[in-house]
């Protein structure tokens, strides 16, 4: 490190992760280095996430997205389209969500099934967003919807092997269960964000007006945000804007409830 400061050398380290991703033996590393970067991805995917986690001088808010190629990992211009280029149509428990990496809106398919639990204790599966997260909205679609989800196996799955952490999901993961539950398919053109609560009210996000840009540039025709957004909204827009203020609203437009 000292030689580097004095000489002006720029140095890439490499290290490697642990299990839990964590760097590998003492944190020294993270501690001496100005930037901190982690390279993610899945072993039966072929898309690459380059994310900062520590940034001296700028915002560790921003990721690139890369697919491994024969030649190399090459950058994706537009994760967006490549995440929702095999989407199928017509098909119960599926919907598009819009989340945000840093500056970057990025929208991908979220899928849910629900079948008939055969054992006592109903099994709540999730692959790319937290597993508390799942079981706490699932608590909120019994409570607030009156979805009797007791003895229902849940499932989610984020589409393409990326990890989303972000509640303006929640919306998505609401809609998505319902849909699989009554069987009942969300319309191609349809893309829902939101944060929900507790007692199952749908509460804004940040940067919504990126978000709707990113969808109404990719063709979609409607967007289900919260009512509190929609009110902010400055911009007028092509694709239709469905304010909501609690899921049971959010339900009713999709047809998922009476």
């Amino acid at each position: 490190m000292k030689m580097c400061k004095q000489e002006a050398i720029t140095t890439i380290i490499i290290g490697h992760v642990t299990k839990d991703g964590n760097i590998a033996g003492p944190r020294v590393l993270e501690h001496m280095v100005d930037t901190v970067l982690y390279l993610e991805g899945e072993r039966y995917f072929a898309y690459r996430i380059l994310r900062g986690v520590k940034n001296r001088f700028g915002s560790t808010n921003e990721i690139g997205m890369f697919e491994m190629k024969d030649v190399g990992m090459c950058e994706i211009d537009n994760p967006s389209s490549v995440l929702l280029s095999e989407k199928n149509e017509n098909i119960a428990g599926s919907i598009v969500v819009a989340s945000m990496e840093g500056t970057r809106p990025i929208l991908i398919e979220l899928q849910a099934l629900t079948s008939t639990s055969v054992f006592g204790m109903p099994r709540r599966t999730a692959n790319g967003i937290d597993y508390n997260r799942l079981t706490l909205l699932i608590a909120v679609l019994e409570k607030r919807a009156g979805l009797p989800l007791g003895n229902q196996d849940v499932y989610l799955n984020i589409v393409g092997g990326i990890k989303i952490n972000e509640p303006a999901l929640d919306l998505g993961i609401i809609l998505a269960a319902s849909s699989s539950y009554k069987n009942i398919a969300i319309p191609n053109d349809t893309i829902a964000i939101g944060e929900v609560g507790l007692t199952g009210e749908v509460r804004s996000v940040n940067q919504i007006e990126k978000r709707i840009k990113e969808a109404e540039k990719l063709g979609f025709k409607r967007c289900i945000i919260p009512e509190s957004n929609k009110k902010l909204l400055k911009d007028s827009y092509k694709l239709d804007i469905i304010g909501v203020q609690n899921i049971v609203d959010a339900m009713r437009h999709l047809g998922l409830r009476k």
